[in-house]
């Protein structure tokens, strides 16, 4: 009976460096998909009648409050904008400061 030292031998040899770079360069091109795949052919799009076409949700009307808030918004914006070019912003003041400001005192003004 030949000695182990303690080791447990296999039958196996192990890899050379080249055969790993090799499978490791396949993985990432396969990864990445550079390696040549049969590209499959578009189906043409089913027919109108056909159960298979999806038709898109109909869109939702907006309810009275978002409504008034677009207004709201239009009304701000055009102040914004004339205020801005007058010099009555005040200094360091953007959009989303001046919004909720203008917003506030149009609805209480309503």
């Amino acid at each position: 009976m030949p000695k182990t030292n303690g080791k447990k031998q296999t039958n196996e040899t192990p890899r050379s460096g080249k055969s790993l770079i090799t499978g490791a360069l396949c993985a990432v091109l396969l990864a990445a998909g550079l390696i040549a795949t049969p590209v499959h052919a578009q189906t043409a799009a089913p027919a109108a009648g056909s159960s298979t076409a999806v038709t898109p949700k109909p869109k939702r009307t907006p309810t009275p409050g978002q409504l008034a808030a677009r207004e709201r918004q239009k009304k701000c914006a055009v102040e914004w904008k004339a205020d801005k070019a007058a010099g009555k912003v005040a200094t360091g003041m953007k959009w989303p400061q001046y919004w909720s400001a203008c917003n506030k005192r149009l609805k209480g003004a309503s």
